[in-house]
């Protein structure tokens, strides 16, 4: 039976880290689309170095692991304060999808921040299976849709305040919300 464990980044996992994330949404997208290059942040990436660095800077990061071997990573924003916190990236290698191991994941970040009132999170909305995953496999709701005509005014890239441009490609995000409390 597998067992599916969650362990604090470490610096010397780092670089690989980032590299496998990477690798999990660019397969994601390459599955939808190809290989177009509209969906792409940077270097036919789908989340950028510099996104999941300051993701990882500012949060919690975690690899998971099946076994003791790993098989994806998650990054989290905790607010003690509020509880209200926030599932920056969640992926799991491609070769062991299908396999549960999100899931379990899932389970285990909620019980590790038992006192959360509300988790959040966002994913494109060309990601089905993530979509999928979220509302069918781990109870959250779907709450907004952003894209050009209802930017997320908290991103920096897309945001009201920075000046967003509907001719950018910006297609759009679901946002959602699984209440806890």
């Amino acid at each position: 039976m597998a067992v599916i464990t969650l362990t604090k980044l470490t610096d010397d996992d780092y670089e690989q880290f980032i590299l496998d994330n990477q690798r999990a949404f660019r397969f994601g997208a390459t599955e939808e689309f190809g290989m177009r290059d509209d969906h792409f942040e940077e270097d036919s990436e789908i989340i950028s170095r510099k996104t999941i660095e300051h993701s990882i800077s500012t949060g919690a990061a975690y690899r998971i692991r099946e076994n003791g071997k790993i098989v994806g990573g998650v990054v989290l924003q905790i607010d003690e304060k509020t509880q209200h916190n926030h599932l920056d990236l969640l992926f799991v290698l491609p070769e062991v999808h299908s396999k549960g191991i999100g899931f379990t994941a899932w389970q285990a970040v909620e019980n590790l921040y038992p006192d959360t009132r509300v988790w959040e999170t966002c994913t494109p909305y060309f990601e089905k299976r993530n979509i999928h995953f979220y509302i069918n496999k781990c109870g959250f709701h779907a709450v907004e849709f952003f894209h050009r005509y209802h930017p997320d005014p908290h991103d920096p890239e897309t945001g009201e305040q920075n000046g967003y441009d509907s001719d950018e490609g910006f297609d759009g995000m679901f946002r959602f919300e699984k209440q806890m409390k």
